[in-house]
């Protein structure tokens, strides 16, 4: 038993108690405008897989929008035009091609420099829509 007593002492820490979260909320009132100013029936393509637009211009469209709009930046405007020709090729086959608008904004990166991003909208409606 010798050995034991050449060993640390484990030292015994007590548990601090817990401290008090105290919860707020802060709540706004906010005065919705009309539905096309919002831009509800527009479709941000970002990163994700090109199934997910094209679900979601469905859903639009099943929602009883007779027009959405289909919008990119930079290295998604790829993504976006493989959106619109799924849908209209093989989902929803009276969709037609109303607008498309090209643009480029000027975006400041983290360093503080200043670059060119090109962007595009392409407005679709069903058949039959003005």
């Amino acid at each position: 038993m010798i050995w034991r007593e050449n060993m640390p002492q484990e030292k015994q820490v007590k548990p601090k108690p817990p401290e008090k979260v105290v919860k707020t909320e802060r709540v706004e009132t906010v005065k919705e405008a009309p539905r096309a100013e919002r831009g509800e029936n527009a479709v941000f393509i970002g990163r994700k897989p090109v199934m997910n637009y094209v679900v979601a211009c469905i859903t639009f469209f099943n929602a009883g929008e007779k027009q959405i709009v289909v919008k990119a930046r930079g290295r998604a405007i790829s993504r976006a035009v493989d959106t619109v020709e799924l849908l209209r090729r093989a989902f929803v086959k009276d969709v037609d091609l109303k607008k498309i608008n090209i643009g480029t904004e000027e975006v400041t990166r983290e360093e503080g420099r200043k670059s060119n991003v090109s962007t595009i909208e392409i407005t679709l409606a069903k058949a039959g829509s003005k």
